[in-house]
């Protein structure tokens, strides 16, 4: 892992006072994924050099809204807490040492380009006002980290035209949290007990337990509850970031609403049946509409990612509970025209042998609370 990459995602965008930064107070680290519809925990332990898992647990959070068991939430601070100690609770949690991940859907990621001339020491000036144009709420409302992305070896022309008659540009990650956000996650954290000085955006998360220090691009696609956020990643970092406006519950109410059937029924078909239509036809088409729409947008990313930097996808990461869905890895596959896998992010850590079927098959919906822990780890 090269140290700009350890930087932004190890340190947790550090610039952002002491909110990010490391925490070294327990031997064992606790990884807390608040997602839209379930909290995640995973404890880990460092034993002769080594991650040990010690506990794991997910939690639905839609019966703390009066909802279903899968259903997207938008609680209040104090009934997160509550269904976070109750996680603990039945994980048997034992450290108080963690670390929470931000939804990446409370922050902004983007990349901007500066001209070549411009000094580092100016960069503090430049950035916020460059951002004001990608950030839709007051400059003073947000906090921001950047980082300058290390020039990688680019085509020796861009369009046809010569590289040496294009004026070079720095491009700089930006990343914008809002206070709100940051004062929310804070207040959790007191109303729980857990004592931490280190948040992080969930896609660093994802690509910590994910990836493995992969230099050609690849693609990793979070298939979220209300949201399936696409990251594609090169030499360690963020080049491109995108929120698609579909996730695996769409697929649940449009199977409720077009078979006429709860939302809990509808939960259990499409856990039970998916992609496939040997099981049900019905389903596996209402089901393929819904992934169909996603597939679209991301090839749209990834043709403008490949246009732009003249570089291919060189492997697809699928995370995220909905990542599960039964048949979605072969449709990924049929997809993409690069290797499609599931992360793995248990196999970054030592578990019992007979735990491992599971842990693998379970793994992606982990994968940030399992980077989350690797990080206070590390």
């Amino acid at each position: 892992m090269d140290n700009s990459f350890k930087k932004i995602v190890s340190e947790g965008l550090a610039s952002l006072s002491s909110v990010f930064s490391s925490n070294k107070l327990s031997n064992s680290s606790l990884g807390v994924d608040i997602g839209s519809s379930s909290i995640k925990v995973v404890q880990l332990k460092k034993k002769n050099g080594k991650a040990v898992l010690e506990t794991y647990g997910v939690l639905s959070l839609g019966p703390y809204n009066n909802a279903s068991v899968g259903a997207v939430t938008s609680l209040k601070t104090e009934d997160i807490a509550r269904a976070l100690v109750d996680v603990m609770k039945e994980s048997n949690v034992t450290t108080k040492s963690a670390v929470i991940s931000i939804p990446s859907l409370s922050s902004l990621i983007f990349t901007i380009s500066l001209p070549n001339k411009i000094d580092e020491s100016q960069l503090s000036k430049v950035i916020p006002i460059e951002a004001r144009k990608y950030i839709p709420v007051p400059i003073t409302e947000v906090s921001l980290d950047w980082f300058i992305i290390p020039d990688v070896a680019e085509s020796a022309e861009t369009d046809g035209i010569s590289s040496s008659v294009v004026e070079p540009k720095i491009e700089v990650l930006v990343v914008a949290i809002h206070n709100d956000t940051l004062s929310q996650y804070q207040e959790i954290l007191k109303k729980t007990d857990l004592h931490s000085d280190s948040f992080e955006i969930e896609i660093f998360s994802n690509i910590r337990a994910s990836l493995n220090h992969e230099l050609a691009p690849v693609m990793l696609i979070d298939f979220g509850a209300s949201k399936t956020k696409v990251s594609i990643v090169e030499a360690g970092i963020v080049r491109i970031f995108h929120v698609v406006n579909r996730g695996s519950q769409d697929i649940s109410r449009n199977i409720s609403q077009s078979l006429s059937v709860t939302f809990e029924e509808a939960e259990k078909l499409k856990r039970t049946v998916g992609l496939d239509a040997k099981a049900d036809e019905k389903v596996e088409k209402i089901a393929r509409l819904s992934i169909n729409y996603i597939l679209t947008d991301i090839n749209s990313i990834v043709f403008a990612y490949e246009k732009k930097y003249n570089k291919n996808i060189s492997k697809v990461f699928l995370v995220g509970g909905g990542s599960l869905l039964k048949g979605l890895l072969e449709v990924a596959k049929a997809n993409f025209q690069a290797e499609v896998v599931r992360s793995n992010p248990f196999g970054k850590v030592e578990a019992p042998a007979f735990l491992e079927p599971i842990l693998e098959a379970s793994g992606p919906e982990f994968a940030v609370a399992i980077g989350l822990a690797l990080r206070q780890l590390s």
